[in-house]
């Protein structure tokens, strides 16, 4: 099993040797080039995708315009709330921002594994739990705070992002314009100067 995997995994609980013979049975390593469309919206997919290496964005198509709702970035799972049925279809895109390397999974072959091996719906329930907190803190800082928090709290939190994807992605994220992106940049340069 890949290390950043098990690493993952460890981290919710210790897993058997038959249990990690059995999750890397079921993922398959593939390589997406920068721009790779891994789910439009309107499609059903029961793949599942943890980062190896690279930037997945989750976006929503609003009158013509892209909002992205979300980064995954390496040793994430790709988890959208809105796809955890399988067979609705989806109301956004995930889309590789950089060349990835994924691991590739099925839904379908994670139940199969819950039915083996019990232990590993537990580690998912708790990944679970991980992933709703993390997306009800975010909901709540997008409610509460200024573009401009959001801009400084994503320098603190996510400053790998800033090297990676292009600076509207990331003025589509904390909810603005390019253009008010670049000014809140030069007002929190013009801070720091002093």
């Amino acid at each position: 099993m890949n290390s950043k995997l098990l690493n993952y995994f460890s981290s919710f609980m210790p897993l058997s040797e038959k249990e990690i013979a059995a999750i890397d049975a079921t993922m398959q390593m593939k390589v997406f080039k920068k721009g790779t469309t891994l789910l439009h919206e309107g499609q059903t997919s029961s793949e599942v995708y943890f980062v190896l290496d690279g930037v997945v964005r989750q976006y929503f198509l609003v009158e013509g315009q892209e909002k992205t709702t979300d980064f995954f970035v390496d040793e994430q799972w790709v988890v959208s709330l809105h796809n955890i049925n399988p067979n609705k279809p989806s109301a956004h895109y995930l889309e590789c921002c950089i060349d990835c390397t994924l691991l590739v999974g099925n839904s379908e072959k994670g139940e199969d594994l819950y039915k083996k091996f019990p232990n590993l719906e537990t580690v998912s329930r708790k990944l679970m739990e991980r992933v709703f907190t993390e997306q009800q803190e975010k909901i709540e800082a997008f409610a509460i705070n200024t573009p401009t928090i959001r801009y400084e709290n994503l320098l603190k939190s996510r400053q790998d992002l800033f090297q990676r994807i292009p600076q509207y992605q990331i003025a589509s994220y904390i909810g603005v314009t390019p253009e008010s992106l670049s000014r809140i940049r030069k007002r929190i340069s013009a801070k720091l100067k002093f």
